[in-house]
């Protein structure tokens, strides 16, 4: 009995408040994140020599540099060249920027499938480069894609979790800030880690049906 008080009063409201900032991190993060890879990814397969080495450079830094070491950069660093930010704008800045480099890898292999032959029949019907990405090539490299950016949206969800590093409280945060104070460190990550599997269950649940709804008969053959 007491630990269902101890769990009603004490643990629920404040990871309530922290699941409620993790979904504000989680949702403008997934958003940038996949604009941002789709961007990137047509720049690595469509762009001049210049801008996919660009392009290559970036997914490279970003997804070789540890996202914690990321976090660290853009909250503790950059004031030291007279950049602030807010914890909560470093992190949605850290988590869209990593995320967008392995949706990028996501889009890039999807493009890449596309059959050539798709093409150059637009061309033949004079379609500009442009126009041809656009509506020929990227709606179907999406469909491709989605699978796997579906994946990095969950793996997201789970390391919006080390936002606390830079003092941004989210749900991991507060479960870490309420286990210090009671030193039921057991209890309250059995909790929180079951927020975590909720929200990717949800999530996948979600893809799935996005899959579906999206998928057209025959296309994946």
């Amino acid at each position: 009995m007491e630990e269902l008080f101890f769990i009603q009063n004490d643990v629920a409201p404040a990871l309530w408040k922290g699941l409620l900032v993790s979904i504000r991190l989680i949702v403008p993060s997934a958003a940038f994140g996949l604009v941002i890879g789709v961007f990137v990814g047509v720049l690595r397969v469509f762009g001049n020599p210049f801008l996919t080495r660009l392009a290559d450079l970036y997914v490279a830094l970003f997804r070789g540099f540890p996202l914690v070491v990321q976090l660290f950069i853009w909250y503790f660093g950059l004031p030291h060249i007279g950049i602030y930010f807010t914890p909560y704008v470093a992190s949605v800045i850290a988590f869209s920027l990593c995320s967008g480099a392995y949706h990028s890898e996501y889009i890039r292999g999807a493009l890449l499938s596309i059959k050539r032959g798709q093409m150059l029949a637009a061309k033949s019907l004079g379609f500009s480069k442009i126009r041809m990405i656009r509506h020929v090539v990227l709606p179907q490299a999406v469909r491709r894609a989605l699978p796997g950016c579906g994946n990095e949206i969950i793996y997201l969800i789970k390391y919006s979790s080390l936002a606390y590093m830079i003092t941004c409280i989210e749900l991991t945060g507060q479960g870490k800030i309420i286990a210090s104070e009671t030193f039921k460190y057991t209890e309250v990550f059995m909790i929180v880690g079951a927020v975590y599997l909720v929200l990717t269950s949800a999530a996948a649940w979600g893809l799935h049906r996005l899959e579906a709804r999206v998928r057209i008969p025959g296309f994946q053959h």
